[in-house]
């Protein structure tokens, strides 16, 4: 396959985002992948991913605004929208009729929000994605709330984790629409992937972000967190469900 193509994109509201296009087979859809919080490419669990992906799918591969080599702040999945949508027009015009996208957790929440703001997919895949904003009831996510919502600390994660948070976007009223409401509004397929052993965001998460028209839930079980804890079975099955556009799987697992 050919070299990764690195590009800086520019978003809508002008943040630089960094952006690697993976080559596929000949004739495959390209899908715009989005990694969770302190996520990038660079994480071997992101980089594992990517590498599954290709043997199918052609991949552009954001880092998303505040995260890696990408410009910006991170606004926890609220601007965000505008970083895929620039991937997604960069895979156009790269000549590919068919765009899918996938995120991961808070990347998850991004695709589906991405769908229904810009739509321009085909398809999109959303695994281990809050459904709603503000989630604080379990003890991981009341942590990520703790770290983010101080000065000193969102210094302390910039450093050691390279990922800088902006929290001035969510001061101002009303939020933007949550990804539950996002999600009822999507006419492309959507599927839902979540882990019954979720510690993040328990399961009716994924069932509320299910509830759409357009979208099929698979409930895993034993499976835990977006990137860190899917498995190359799971995996292989969203790769699959991604390259027939969910047009030709079951809608339902057994």
């Amino acid at each position: 396959m050919a070299e990764a193509v690195r590009r800086r994109l520019i978003a809508d509201d002008g943040s630089l985002i960094a952006a690697t296009h993976h080559s596929g087979p000949v004739g495959a859809p390209v899908v715009v992948l989005a990694h969770g919080f302190t996520g990038s490419e660079a994480r071997p669990e992101v980089q594992t991913i990517v590498e599954h992906l290709r043997r199918r799918l052609a991949v552009i591969a954001v880092d998303l605004r505040g995260h890696g080599r990408s410009g910006g702040w991170s606004t926890l999945g609220h601007r965000e929208v505008a970083d895929v949508q620039a991937a997604v027009r960069w895979g156009r015009l790269l000549g590919y009729q068919r765009v899918a996208s996938l995120g991961f957790s808070m990347g998850g929440a991004v695709v589906v929000r991405h769908a229904a703001e810009y739509g321009g997919v085909d398809a999109v895949a959303s695994v281990s994605a809050p459904a709603r904003w503000n989630y604080r009831g379990t003890k991981p996510m009341r942590t990520a709330h703790w770290v983010v919502s101080g000065r000193v600390r969102r210094a302390l994660l910039s450093r050691t984790r390279g990922t800088r948070v902006d929290m001035q976007v969510w001061e101002t009223q009303p939020w933007p629409a949550d990804p539950r409401t996002a999600a009822a509004a999507l006419s492309m397929p959507l599927l839902v992937v979540h882990g019954d052993s979720d510690h993040y965001f328990p399961v009716d998460h994924g069932e509320q972000l299910a509830a759409g028209p357009s979208a099929v839930l698979w409930l895993e079980p034993g499976f835990a967190h977006a990137e860190s804890g899917i498995g190359p079975e799971l995996l292989d099955r969203i790769i699959e469900w991604l390259a027939n556009l969910g047009g030709t799987l079951p809608q339902q697992l057994p």
